[in-house]
């Protein structure tokens, strides 16, 4: 089995919203994607998918894209992102995924997934307090999201001490604390575009930027 992650697939396929818009990397992306991830991933391993997923707003338009994901090989564990709308209670999530036969999904929130001996933890994370115009509002959401990352870290190290962390924004300087005080192996993220974006990522060792543009729509194997 090998872990692999990408973020920020942006799938139109339920709705008109693609982003080829932008031009360069993202002109015909989904393809691109479709063909990188047959070339490299097994039905054995695991795609950490780090949010912003579908442009759907309800969940039944995310149906599509879901049918494009089941049709590819390996497990998928998935991460709420910002622009995720059509991400409801993991109940109705499960519901959806029953409904239409889909498998090999997984929803992370407020829990792990053990995959062979290794733990995957991880909450979608929220824009930094020294952000412009970081609100109080904001403050309760990143508040939030540290106590999400805690608890999922805690069902984790219940089951293994090899623990990788996804989410959806860069983890800043609180949450790279809890992944300091947690022993956390790797940590993958997204939300990040274009070079501006890219070259303010933290990327080293532990940590990796999975934006499906930063990896040419092509999953990065990190374990």
């Amino acid at each position: 089995m090998s872990i692999f992650a990408i973020g920020d697939l942006h799938l139109p396929l339920g709705i008109d919203k693609p982003m080829d818009i932008f031009g360069g990397r993202w002109e015909n992306y989904v393809e691109k994607i479709n063909k990188n991830w047959q070339n490299i991933v097994s039905h054995d391993d695991v795609v950490l998918l780090c949010g912003d997923l579908s442009w759907a707003t309800y969940l039944d338009e995310a149906t599509k894209d879901f049918e494009f994901l089941n049709n590819l090989p390996g497990k998928k564990i998935l991460l709420k992102g910002n622009h995720d709308y059509w991400w409801t209670t993991i109940s109705k999530l499960n519901a959806f995924l029953d409904k239409n036969k889909f498998k090999d999904f997984v929803f992370l929130q407020n829990n792990s997934v053990l995959c062979d001996d290794v733990a995957i933890c991880g909450t979608r994370g929220w824009k930094s307090p020294f952000d412009k115009g970081f609100s109080n509002d904001d403050q309760k959401i990143y508040e939030r999201e540290l106590l999400r990352l805690r608890l999922s870290l805690d069902e984790g190290k219940s089951l293994s001490d090899n623990l990788i962390v996804m989410m959806h924004y860069p983890p800043d300087f609180e949450f790279y604390e809890i992944l300091k005080e947690y022993n956390v192996k790797k940590c993958v993220f997204g939300h990040l575009h274009g070079e501006s974006g890219w070259n303010n990522a933290t990327i080293d060792e532990r940590d990796f930027l999975v934006s499906a543009d930063y990896l040419r729509f092509s999953p990065l194997k990190i374990l």
